[in-house]
């Protein structure tokens, strides 16, 4: 695949998404450990001349048979979020959504799309309560979460109120970031942690029966 002489990258330093100027890429493919090849590759922004990093996988396009290499995202300064697959779609699409609103300065909108991460939670554990609240009670007693979590949980529902609320509370982008990585942390613990757990424990079940004589 021909190597292009620019890309589009978010600039951190710009704070817009710019055309970059490619100065170097580098392919890689390890069949064992890698999903499909990957290109990193060294941009200068051309509005502020600052060097940014950008990573890119290979896709395919079933119709025309070609690969391609997909969406550049940053690498380097300060890499973009980067969510599990193992976080479901409903929550990631929020997630997702309060991130873009936080960059954008959004503040209460981005707190807003926190909250509706939890629900989201919520209804993935199909919580009987209507409420937020009522919801991740019931995921605390159900062990699907801990009583700090759970706190934790309490702060963006609390946040999540003043968001979807006409008042004269404010959220600043401080609070708007801790509540995002709150939920982020609570997805991590929820999701993926407990999806590690569960499939290292079925691999010791499974070599603890080869052994046996």
């Amino acid at each position: 695949m021909t190597k292009p002489q620019s890309l589009i990258l978010e600039c951190p330093y710009c704070k817009a998404n710019v055309q970059g100027s490619v100065l170097a890429s580098h392919d890689s493919f390890n069949p064992d450990e890698d999903p499909t090849p990957f290109r990193a590759t060294l941009i200068e922004c051309t509005a502020c001349k600052n060097t940014l990093l950008a990573g890119q996988y290979e896709d395919f396009d079933p119709e025309s048979e070609n690969a391609y290499y997909g969406t550049p995202w940053r690498l380097w300064p300060a890499p973009k979020r980067s969510l599990s697959w193992e976080i479901p779609q409903l929550v990631r699409t929020s997630l997702d959504e309060a991130d873009r609103c936080l960059k954008a300065g959004a503040f209460i909108a981005s707190a807003a799309m926190s909250g509706r991460a939890l629900e989201g939670i919520c209804r993935h554990f199909k919580t009987k309560s209507q409420y937020l609240g009522g919801g991740l009670k019931e995921l605390l007693d159900r062990d699907i979460i801990d009583k700090r979590l759970f706190e934790w949980s309490q702060e963006l529902q609390e946040h999540r109120n003043i968001a979807a609320h006409a008042t004269d509370a404010r959220i600043n982008s401080q609070d708007a970031e801790g509540l995002l990585e709150f939920v982020v942390a609570i997805c991590d613990y929820v999701f993926v942690l407990t999806a590690k757990f569960n499939q290292f424990m079925t691999r010791k079940t499974k070599n603890a029966q080869k052994k046996k004589p």
